[in-house]
């Protein structure tokens, strides 16, 4: 929702201080690619498809990171 009575993670997600994150979600099925530690990593478009191979390299990426 946006507006005044935004939720505070779609606050947080439109308003991210990474301008690759930021912006307004566009449509259905924007995906965000959060990390272990709860920060957020990347944000794929609505026509990336989850098997893309930018999508699962960022995935294996993350899960390769160190645990908190």
């Amino acid at each position: 929702m946006a507006g005044e009575n935004q939720i505070p993670l779609y606050k947080y997600l439109t308003g991210h201080p990474n301008k690759d994150i930021a912006g307004k979600v566009e449509w259905n099925f924007q995906k965000y690619l959060i990390g272990r530690d709860g920060t957020v990593l990347a944000k794929f478009g609505t026509k990336t498809m989850p098997d893309d191979p930018k999508v699962m390299d960022a995935v294996e990426k993350a899960l390769t990171a160190k645990k908190p």
